[in-house]
């Protein structure tokens, strides 16, 4: 084969084990050969419509087979998958497709309004009758385009949690090598059958879950998130992998459901996507189950470091370097730091990206010439090299002089067994600069005092908020992570 990218991974499996399944969602199910013929009359279609290699190709829609169809035969072409967030405005949508120069959107009937409004911002826009009449019309001979590793293979933007979303160009290679990382890391079986229930536009669900179950001849079991209905498709399937951000799996424990589910096929749980709470940990843990962490961005297509099942007592570490992923914490001086000592996680690898689409100078931020990724993200290391991620550089609040990191505070807080959720963001203070306010979703009628009170002992006096709010829910992003820019406006001084 001359297709040496992620397009070519169909065809490999298929002639390796054509008649396994290879995906399920609801009744349908694909084996690797129906999904390589899928993915071949998809390739055709979109060169019908003039797509070539380097061309970008578009999908708006939840986790379903097109979505992988169109991924595998954008692929087969050499051209650039774009998945979009299903939760973005219309506005949001039509600057991802402008930013990255789509020629093609194919999108689920779930999104046809969404996807009516952006018209004219794509040159053709396929909804899911026109593409199912154009695949099922479409020959299913053999492609052979050439695609190199280095070429890029999927732009996956940014959660745009401050200002515009940026598009990280991810390459083949990039793929490649996260995928041996998970590999090495989790050590899927070949048998393995993954519940893939987080959104596929987000790296970790696609990167961490599906392509590398894919790679190995796996199922995956395609659906969206509902917290009892993650047990009972667990049980039906006999699902043994699956991964989830922190707020999905406080979610499935809070169910009824819960106490009496059948876990008894998973083998491995993986959390990522924002920092997870000491007791979202334990909760697995008491079930028996093997529940590890992971640490990673989408600019490092995500893995960076991870902690593995003979590590998992270390709850709160998000663990040691991945295989092919080196990992420096580091000070204002660009020096590591010492053992104990906050300082910015850096990363280098060739999972890292090759850059942000069309940005040059956003790339040459985070990105040094010879390599290493700025993460943004501070860290400190133990003695014995687990690093543990302490928040977002931008959300460390400065009282009196002290750092002071939300998630550390919001780790402490979601162990008060009347707490659901909460986050922590600082307030301006006369006297210190800036206090930490926390906002707290209740299970159940709390008065402030009683979380501050929670708080002292468990952690330094100057780190408790010096004001609660209530709220009946926190804005996330779909990848889990807190909108903290939303709480400064909800909440904070000016709100």
């Amino acid at each position: 084969m001359r297709n040496n990218g992620i397009g070519s991974w169909t065809a490999r499996r298929a002639r390796m084990s054509p008649d396994r399944v290879a995906v399920v969602h609801g009744d349908e199910s694909l084996t690797y050969r129906q999904l390589h013929e899928r993915a071949t009359r998809v390739a055709h279609v979109l060169t019908g419509l003039g797509v070539a290699g380097g061309d970008r190709v578009a999908y708006l829609g939840p986790n379903e087979p097109a979505f992988l169809e169109t991924l595998f035969g954008t692929g087969l072409l050499g051209g650039i998958f774009v998945p979009l967030n299903t939760r973005l405005a219309p506005p949001e949508l039509a600057y991802i497709l402008e930013d990255s120069g789509t020629s093609v959107l194919v999108h689920a009937p779930t999104h046809a309004e969404h996807a009516a409004s952006l018209r004219d911002k794509v040159p053709h826009v396929l909804d899911h009758e026109a593409y199912e009449r154009l695949v099922a019309d479409a020959p299913v001979d053999p492609t052979d385009e050439t695609v190199d590793q280095d070429d890029v293979a999927v732009i996956m933007y940014t959660s745009g949690t401050t200002g515009r979303p940026k598009g990280a160009a991810l390459s083949h290679a990039n793929v490649h090598w996260n995928t041996m990382n998970l590999l090495i890391d989790v050590d899927l079986a070949g048998d393995e059958v993954t519940l893939v229930n987080a959104p596929m536009f987000h790296v970790a669900a696609l990167n961490q879950t599906v392509l590398p179950t894919l790679l190995k001849g796996g199922t995956v079991v395609l659906d969206s998130f509902d917290p009892a209905r993650t047990l009972s498709t667990i049980a039906r399937y006999g699902v043994t992998y699956l991964f989830g951000v922190p707020a999905m799996f406080q979610a499935v424990a809070a169910t009824a459901e819960w106490p009496a589910a059948d876990l008894s096929s998973v083998r491995t749980m993986i959390c990522g996507g924002a920092p997870v709470p000491e007791k979202v940990i334990t909760t697995y843990q008491e079930r028996g189950l093997v529940f590890l962490q992971g640490y990673g961005l989408t600019e490092s297509s995500p893995s960076a470091l991870f902690l593995r099942a003979a590590e998992s007592d270390r709850v709160g570490s998000a663990g040691t370097p991945c295989f092919f992923t080196d990992v420096r914490v580091i000070d204002s001086d660009g020096e590591d730091t010492l053992p104990g000592e906050p300082g910015e996680v850096i990363l280098h690898g060739p999972n890292v990206m090759t850059g942000y689409w069309g940005k040059p100078d956003a790339t040459a931020a985070v990105l040094s010439p010879d390599g290493w990724l700025r993460t943004g993200d501070v860290a400190v290391v133990d003695e014995d090299g687990f690093l543990y991620i302490r928040d977002r550089i931008k959300d460390v609040i400065i009282s009196g002089g002290e750092n002071i990191y939300p998630a550390e505070v919001e780790d402490v807080l979601h162990k008060h067994p009347k707490v659901a959720d909460c986050a922590v963001i600082g307030m301006a203070d006369e006297k210190w600069g800036e206090v930490g306010r926390a906002i707290v979703v209740a299970r159940e009628p709390v008065a402030p005092e009683e979380l501050m009170a929670f708080l002292d002992g468990h952690i330094a006096r100057y780190k408790i908020p010096k004001s609660v709010v209530f709220a009946d829910t926190l804005p996330r992003t779909a990848s889990g992570k807190l909108l903290k820019s939303a709480l400064r406006k909800d909440y904070g001084a000016n709100a």
